[in-house]
């Protein structure tokens, strides 16, 4: 009797710290997470989170980087490895069948935020366009996404939707391929304009990183910072123009500054931004948002708007100041008189959303 009590206690012992060990590593395991939300049956094998990380260094850090970042400076060589990036390949490479495989994901963002997302019907059927929203939600931009999905829920793949995105999106590894195959393209007039010679739309946030960091106090503002490129290029091509507001999205995440006098300090200008802002987001709490943070569940509303009549208005005007400072004025108003009736319609995005998880709390 003791001796098989004995024997069973020494394989016990074994298999117990097999089980610590298996357990330790399902911890550290980048799918624990997706594993415990239920999301590995959701999203495609393509966005499972080994297929994206872990990065192999050697791919941002080649052998000879740390000669370049002597001679120009961790800023300034990261600034010259995302314009190789970004000039190294085609700028348009929608790829329909990966936007097919990603949907999944898209509407369970569509989900995550109950998004609302009407005016469709004033949407021209065909042709080029240029689709001119608000950003909000800081480093995650979940608007974006919002819409990118409700875009292809309406129309389907084949109607593709290019996005003119931030340089530094195409520099980080995989990911920058990710977003090049679902038509985000480097925001250049010339990329635009190939995009709508292929006869796609372009979606354009004019005011970009100045605009998805704006302060708390400013989220129900649209802030586009004077940019005014849109304008030009919409008038120089003469293709249609369909403003669309997003409301909710800006509080997922609570950006306390935008820190403009900062990041020219730091050089960040050399990355085409001109933000280093300081936001509060879960988990982290109070940061710096290069490590993205878990957004609120609000409820995001969106309102696609008719579409503004430039027809007036020639390729030539294009370089006439006082018609594009006019162009820029009507479709500002236009989107801050939307974002002001939508923020009175849904005051408290937040209080909104989790009221809607309750019982009963959506009827």
């Amino acid at each position: 009797m003791t001796r098989k009590k004995a024997a069973k206690g020494a394989t016990s012992r074994p298999a117990k710290k097999a089980a610590a060990k298996k357990r330790a590593a399902k911890k550290t395991d980048s799918r624990w997470l997706f594993d415990r939300l239920s999301l590995g049956r959701l999203i495609p094998e393509r966005f499972q989170p080994e297929r994206l990380l872990p990065v192999d260094l050697e791919e941002i850090l080649p052998m000879d980087a740390l000669q370049r970042i002597g001679e120009l400076g961790l800023i300034g060589y990261l600034a010259e490895y995302v314009q190789e990036r970004v000039e190294s390949e085609p700028a348009l490479q929608y790829d329909p069948a990966f936007i097919e495989e990603g949907l999944p994901l898209l509407d369970y963002l569509l989900r995550y935020f109950d998004a609302e997302v009407e005016g469709f019907e004033n949407v021209p059927d065909e042709g080029p366009m240029l689709l001119v929203g608000n950003h909000s939600g800081g480093t995650l931009v979940p608007d974006a996404a919002v819409f990118i999905g409700s875009w292809y829920r309406e129309r389907g793949v084949d109607k593709p939707l290019c996005a003119l995105a931030f340089d530094a999106v195409f520099g980080l590894p995989r990911y920058g391929e990710i977003a090049r195959k679902a038509g985000a393209m480097p925001a250049r007039a010339e990329n635009a304009k190939a995009a709508f010679d292929a006869g796609a739309a372009v979606l354009v946030y004019p005011g970009g990183d100045h605009d998805a960091y704006r302060p708390w106090r400013d989220r129900n503002r649209i802030d586009f910072g004077g940019r005014k490129g849109f304008v030009k290029l919409a008038l120089r091509e003469q293709v249609p123009v369909v403003p669309f507001v997003g409301h909710g999205a800006h509080e997922s995440v609570m950006v306390l500054a935008r820190g403009d006098s900062m990041s020219g300090i730091i050089g960040f200008d050399s990355l085409r931004t001109t933000v280093m802002p300081l936001v509060w987001q879960l988990p982290w709490g109070l940061s710096i948002p290069f490590v993205p943070g878990i957004p609120l569940p609000v409820k995001i509303s969106m309102q696609i708007c008719p579409r503004v009549d430039w027809s007036r208005y020639g390729p030539e005007d294009a370089d006439d100041p006082v018609v594009v400072n006019r162009c820029y004025e009507e479709i500002v108003g236009i989107m801050q008189s939307e974002l002001d009736r939508l923020a009175q319609e849904h005051p408290h995005p937040l209080m909104e959303r989790l009221r809607n998880l309750l019982p009963g709390g959506g009827t």
